[in-house]
């Protein structure tokens, strides 16, 4: 029995690894079920005895992406909680630009391909799983900013460094899907790259702080 039961558990493994990349590649409707049982060497009645349906197994498939490079690569980025919000804000994006350049990480992409392609399948599983995350981030942001920082300020400013990450995220799937053509940017240096955004957020976050710093009258 406890033999049957590792084969199994291992063969949903393999399903929902097989189902993170293929949905990561190709977004949720255009993913078949015949595809990822051929990659993950299992059967139709496999995913129907462990997810009941592809709905399921998209879902279960991004949670365990999401929950697999959150082990790997801790949100935290390994700081200590102890450390200076602007150290600990640093850990965060290395963190998050980290689990967007491992080739064996798929929820952003599924994420990616989610907002170009929605099915909204994902929106109660991101807001339970993400929103937490952001919140963090949203909390460290208004940290570093003070609390003279207007709410603008602090979106803008979460905005911009998502959206260095997400550069990273659409420049390895461009190379993916043309690997044989040249880019302008080369971001193949994480660690160089990581450095450049928590230096470029930093310094950005410190000049918006000292914008908000109440003005000395001079007499």
């Amino acid at each position: 029995m406890t033999d049957l039961k590792t084969k199994s558990a291992r063969t949903r493994t393999r399903l929902l690894t097989a189902a993170g990349r293929i949905f990561a590649e190709k977004g949720y409707q255009e993913a078949t079920i015949a595809e990822i049982c051929e990659q993950a060497q299992a059967n139709i009645a496999a995913v129907n005895y462990h997810f009941g349906d592809k709905r399921n197994l998209y879902l279960e498939a991004w949670r365990h992406a999401f929950n697999d490079e959150l082990a790997r690569y801790p949100a935290d980025g390994g700081v200590s909680r102890l450390a200076s919000a602007e150290r600990r804000l640093a850990g965060r994006i290395e963190s998050m630009i980290r689990r967007i350049a491992d080739a064996q990480s798929y929820s952003f992409a599924i994420v990616h391909k989610e907002m170009a392609q929605p099915t909204r399948l994902l929106a109660d599983i991101l807001e339970k799983e993400i929103n937490p995350q952001r919140l963090q981030m949203f909390a460290l942001l208004r940290e570093c900013l003070g609390q003279n920082a207007s709410e603008q300020q602090l979106q803008y400013c979460h905005a911009s460094i998502m959206g260095q990450c997400f550069q990273l995220l659409r420049l390895k799937q461009m190379q993916q899907a043309r690997p044989q053509r040249a880019y302008p940017s080369d971001l193949s240096d994480i660690d160089a790259f990581a450095a450049h955004v928590i230096d470029f957020s930093l310094a950005g976050i410190s000049a918006i702080r000292s914008q908000n710093l109440p003005k000395r009258i001079s007499v």
